[in-house]
């Protein structure tokens, strides 16, 4: 039934021009900032030869487009999952889910995995475009693959706030300003501070457990705490429809 209910958002998601828009504007930005990278990279490309310690093609070109594509994404995806359980609540239809034989936690997971599914699509176009420079130059695919975990694990942490934001409301434009806030709040707590709070404020940036992957490095700790953040979100998305439920 999680997957039943994981097509239908799919199904719904691409039955609606939002989606394909998105794709479109997402795909088009990335593809003229990959183009200014690459060009950036053929202009300096002589003076980073004689250096000591050369810069490669992965350093400016890959970590820059992942660097890019997470900021995008990060304006996109709330437009994405606004819908995802306010509409259900303005139309009426959420009753319906209700009363199906669906626990909430079934019914959480089939709309994550629905958004999920999108999310890889567009992941996967941004992946293409530095896979492509393989035509004429080499890849560090450890850095490449580091950043394609790191973008995975990012957008899927967008995902499951966004999810939870959606169940708080039967607006989806609320839903969706909620949604972005939170993101663009957990971006930039890291304020540069020394102190212990501002530390433990960075810790909870989403920038600072994103910035290791873009270099390159794979850090379990890091992982973790995107798996956290995403169980965390879709347990409170669950108690949230709970409550609805029971009338709360």
């Amino acid at each position: 039934m999680i997957f039943t209910l994981a097509w239908r958002e799919i199904r719904s998601m691409f039955m609606s021009p939002l989606a394909w828009v998105i794709l479109g504007v997402v795909q088009a930005l990335m593809g003229w900032l990959f183009l200014n990278h690459v060009n950036n990279y053929m202009s300096v490309q002589s003076q980073l030869l004689g250096m000591q310690t050369p810069i490669g093609l992965t350093d400016i070109v890959v970590a820059s487009v992942f660097g890019n594509a997470a900021i995008i994404l990060l304006l996109v995806v709330p437009l994405i999952t606004m819908r995802l359980v306010s509409e259900e609540r303005r139309n009426r239809t959420l009753t319906l889910l209700y009363s199906a034989p669906l626990s909430m936690t079934e019914i959480i997971l089939g709309k994550y995995l629905g958004i999920l599914f999108f999310l890889l699509i567009v992941l996967l176009l941004v992946a293409l475009m530095p896979l492509s420079l393989l035509a004429g130059g080499n890849l560090d695919f450890g850095t490449f693959g580091a950043g394609f975990i790191g973008l995975a694990l990012l957008l899927a942490s967008f995902a499951a706030v966004g999810l939870f934001m959606s169940t708080l409301t039967q607006n989806p434009t609320i839903a969706a300003v909620s949604t972005f806030g939170m993101l663009l709040l957990s971006w930039v707590l890291d304020t540069g501070g020394q102190g212990a709070s501002d530390n433990v404020l960075a810790y909870f940036s989403l920038l600072n457990h994103y910035e290791p992957f873009l270099k390159g490095v794979f850090d379990s700790a890091d992982a973790v705490f995107y798996i956290l953040l995403i169980v965390t979100f879709l347990v409170l998305s669950t108690r949230r429809l709970d409550a609805d439920r029971l009338g709360g």
